[in-house]
């Protein structure tokens, strides 16, 4: 099995998937369990994870030296291989650049590490220390072009670390790195992993018993996976909730409950609930605030409804990247509150079930495909839980959530006509609350700016911004600005996650 000692990074988890999925057992410690951990598992590996401090900070998260002793393999990522150096008598220090996102990475010397990775690819950067000097018998063998100690080995030592990020999705060559680290480093690989779907199913039987349960159904396909699973689980004793906020996209209402109905004779019941969350919303600006206000607000319309069935249970679609967001470890730092997550307030009347917490959003997709899903569902592009709340900047009013829904009607219209749909993670419009002057006939006009945002991902942990053909683009910002009358600017988000978020807010 491999180590990993967890410093806060938000792809911790990832890095342990990737190993998983070679069919190796992983277990995640945090640093101060490190070096007792290594007695208690005896693992053939070790990886330090990144994290969001610095090595030299007050009240730095570091391990105990002895555990580059012990003879295990060590693998250090970004943090990880800042803390390895520093332990060791390397150089940290503040870098020159920060780096957010895609780099150009060279590797100048050949090593089983790197084997079958090209002398220049690109690698997913997030950080903003480096290591100025490797430790001693630290060799260093790739750089980018400002940060000089991107990768280095101590064969010696069994000392080996990268600047980027292997395990995220849009680093080239990343899963060839892990794959060689564990395979011929440290072990050799066994056997795929795969998804028990039965036993799943046996954990929600076995955790819900004899009692009703309500599932938060927005329409995606996380709660979809969730609401299935726990119907195969306890069939009856279930009953989906649908909020109808006000905040969802044109005629999604509609949508869900033809498709639920249909293709899953699920017991669906709707909450038409706009004025509620509206009133709740009036006058808040502040992201976090919001999303808090929402979860607050999704937990007691549930419990107002579970009361006239008997629920003791709510049954949620989280999914591992809601989790790390919203601080999901000791030593991670709060992102974004995911309203089934932190926004969730600490009083209620449930027992929260969440089958899903374990996965990213492609695992819950192939769930999906095992269950039977229809491809639509399937490949139905990612929305948030807050809805369109949180692609408003500002305050969140009927009249601004009509304009936003007609711009982002117009945005997947025409990339479903361009046959682009299903190739993309998510693309939408965002009302920017940023007044621009504009055009109309003779005229000046004073109207709104929207953004497009289109990005392809595969997990949510990374994201990059997809090169719409210009035609497409064109299509788009005409349509918005003829057909909603409001707006007069269109402008599109090139910006990767990180720095970005995929939402922006």
């Amino acid at each position: 099995m491999i180590l990993i000692v967890d410093f806060g990074s938000q792809t911790c988890h990832l890095i342990g998937r990737r190993i998983r999925e070679m069919g190796i057992p992983v277990e995640i410690v945090l640093p101060d369990k490190a070096l007792e951990s290594v007695k208690k598992f005896r693992p053939k590996g070790i990886i330090l994870s990144g994290g969001p401090a610095s090595v030299y900070g007050k009240g730095a998260v570091l391990v105990d030296k002895e555990l580059f002793a012990v003879g295990i393999p060590v693998l250090g990522i970004c943090y990880g291989l800042q803390i390895a150096a520093y332990l060791l008598g390397g150089d940290v220090k503040p870098g020159k650049k920060k780096e957010y996102g895609p780099t150009e990475f060279e590797l100048f010397t050949k090593h089983p590490l790197f084997e079958g990775v090209p002398t220049h690819s690109i690698v997913w950067m997030s950080h903003f220390d480096e290591v100025g000097k490797p430790p001693k018998g630290g060799i260093v063998i790739g750089s980018t072009p400002t940060v000089r100690v991107t990768a280095f080995v101590d064969d010696a030592r069994k000392l080996y670390g990268v600047q980027f990020h292997p395990e995220v999705h849009h680093t080239q060559y990343g899963s060839t790195i892990l794959t060689n680290f564990v395979t011929k480093i440290c072990m050799e690989a066994t056997s795929q992993h795969t998804y028990d779907v039965d036993g799943i199913v046996k954990r929600i039987r076995d955790r819900v018993g004899n009692r009703n349960a309500v599932c938060a159904l927005s329409g995606g396909i996380d709660s979809a996976v969730a609401a299935v699973l726990t119907h195969r689980a306890i069939g009856d004793q279930l009953i989906c909730l649908y909020v109808d906020t006000g905040m969802m996209r044109k005629g999604e209402t509609e949508q869900i409950e033809e498709m639920f109905r249909k293709n899953f004779k699920l017991n669906l019941r709707t909450i038409h609930a706009e004025d509620e969350f509206l009133k709740a919303l009036k006058g808040i600006i502040e992201p976090e605030k919001k999303r808090k206000v929402i979860g607050e607000m999704f937990i007691r319309v549930f419990e107002r409804e579970a009361l006239k069935t008997k629920a003791a249970v709510l049954v949620q679609g989280t999914i591992y990247p809601d989790v790390i967001e919203s601080k999901g470890t000791k030593h991670a730092d709060t992102i974004k509150t995911h309203h089934n997550v932190g926004g969730i307030p600490s009083h209620h009347s449930f027992e929260i079930i969440e089958p899903l917490r374990e996965f990213y959003k492609d695992e819950v997709r192939t769930i999906a495909k095992e269950l039977g899903f229809p491809h639509a569902i399937v490949r139905r592009h990612v929305f948030p839980g807050p809805g369109l709340a949180v692609r408003l900047i500002g305050e969140v009013t009927k009249e601004k959530l009509d304009i936003l829904r007609k711009a982002d009607a117009i945005v997947v219209e025409e990339i479903k006509k361009a046959g682009l749909y299903d190739e993309i993670w998510m693309a939408f419009a965002v009302f920017t609350g940023i007044k621009t002057t504009g055009v109309a006939g003779d005229e000046r006009k004073y109207g709104e700016t929207i953004a497009i945002r289109v990005i392809e991902s595969k997990d949510t942990m990374t994201a990059d911004w997809v090169r719409l053909p210009y035609e497409v683009l064109a299509k788009i910002s005409n349509r918005i600005v003829t057909e909603v009358y409001e707006v007069v600017r269109v402008v599109y988000d090139i910006t990767t996650k990180p720095p970005a978020t995929m939402e922006w807010e």
